[in-house]
């Protein structure tokens, strides 16, 4: 048994013990000796045992099959079902009989139970009966002759009246109010407990929602930053290029990062440097003087970590859409670092095909996802398109 469940479990048996001295407080009248009647009397494990089983019946059988499931006109008709049983038992009610019954516990007149009348008074004590009361023409021989003491109704006090069982409620209010209190909060423990195990499972969902999204979007730029790099690749093959078997090696620096360490959430900020150097390289080689690159990494770099790959999706378009081998252009990338915030910025031309631009917004999308994802609420990214420049500003708090 879990820690949870015996917790749970204390708490039960706590609140039930709880819940059972109560009657012993209000009923024993200060005495040892009368609490240890009531503890022997039938009527306080009655009144005990019909709350209890109330409450489980209720917490347990009615609201997950009944209440929770909708089925309300169903769970409505047991609850009158059972509000009845405990009109007709009336458990209150009977303890509090028996105990004035087997204990010397006096109660207020007009309470559940009638104590001996006040010294000096014509009330006569009650043994049950439902005695006629005297009256003036009644003699002396009369009584003499049955044997009972005279009572005249003039001579009692003012307001006082013979109690007896005629003036007792015709039902149990005490216990039809407990039993209310019972199934109320029965009700609302199962309630605030199914609620709480809903919540559960749809942060649970929602994780794995969030883990199998992330995993889809690295599966998704993955390929495609290889693919990329291996037409690079192919055309110097092709070509005849010296510095093939140096991209080569640069090429295998990049898929070794990425098949190792591309399946964590972060990697080292030095790792995605050297990554992004390397495919700086290899896209250099191909292109002519027309087209510069600024590559600067400022900071101090070590032990940061940032999400693997998060930055290739941006240069990787600043490589496909901003290099024109007709007209001139410039492509800067620079990361800052600070102590606790890891910035990115990259600006280039614009020279991309209308076929191309659905494509682009994928990638992009598919990074925005990512951020969401690990740095909730703690990023801030800016893409502007202004002047034939395509501008991306990207901050990571630590």
């Amino acid at each position: 048994m879990s820690r949870f469940k015996i917790f749970i479990v204390t708490i039960h048996i706590a609140g039930w013990l709880l819940f059972m001295a109560f009657p012993l407080l209000f009923l024993n009248g200060g005495e040892n000796s009368s609490a240890i009647s009531v503890l022997k009397n039938y009527s306080y494990w009655l009144f005990g045992g019909t709350y209890i089983i109330l409450f489980y019946i209720n917490g347990y059988l009615l609201i997950p099959r009944l209440f929770l499931r909708k089925k309300y006109i169903d769970y409505a008709i047991l609850v009158f079902v059972l509000f009845s049983c405990v009109y007709v038992i009336k458990p209150f009610d009977k303890l509090v009989i028996n105990a004035e019954t087997h204990t010397n516990i006096s109660f207020p007149e007009g309470g559940p139970g009638f104590g001996p009348p006040p010294q000096g008074s014509n009330v006569p004590p009650q043994d049950g009966m439902n005695r006629p009361p005297m009256n003036s023409h009644q003699g002396p021989s009369s009584s003499a002759n049955n044997n009972a003491p005279q009572f005249n109704n003039q001579h009692q006090p003012p307001g006082n009246h013979i109690p007896g069982p005629q003036n007792r409620l015709h039902f149990d209010s005490t216990s039809l109010f407990i039993f209310l209190m019972i199934m109320a909060i029965s009700t609302a423990i199962k309630v605030v407990q199914q609620w709480q195990l809903t919540e559960q499972r749809a942060a649970r969902a929602e994780t794995d929602k969030a883990t199998a999204e992330l995993s889809f979007l690295k599966a998704q730029i993955n390929p495609h930053f290889l693919f990329n790099t291996l037409n690079n690749i192919y055309t110097l093959a092709v070509t005849h290029d010296e510095s093939a078997a140096d991209s080569i090696m640069k090429l295998s620096n990049i898929m070794r990062y990425v098949t190792d360490e591309v399946t964590t959430d972060f990697v080292p900020l030095q790792s995605e440097v050297d990554c992004i150097s390397d495919y700086i390289e290899l896209q250099r080689i191909r292109m002519n003087d027309k087209t510069p690159v600024n590559f600067t990494v400022r900071g101090d770099i070590q032990h940061k970590i940032i999400p693997p790959l998060v930055l290739m999706t941006f240069i990787e378009n600043v490589f496909k859409y901003g290099i024109s081998k007709q007209e001139p252009s410039i492509i800067d990338i620079n990361i800052d670092v600070a102590e606790s915030a890891v910035s990115f910025f990259c600006q280039n031309r614009i020279f991309i095909r209308n076929s191309d631009t659905q494509r682009m917004g994928i990638g992009i999308k598919n990074t925005k996802q990512r951020l969401e994802h690990l740095y909730n609420g703690r990023h801030l990214l800016y893409i502007t398109n202004d002047d034939e420049f395509y501008t991306v500003q990207l901050v990571l708090q630590s």
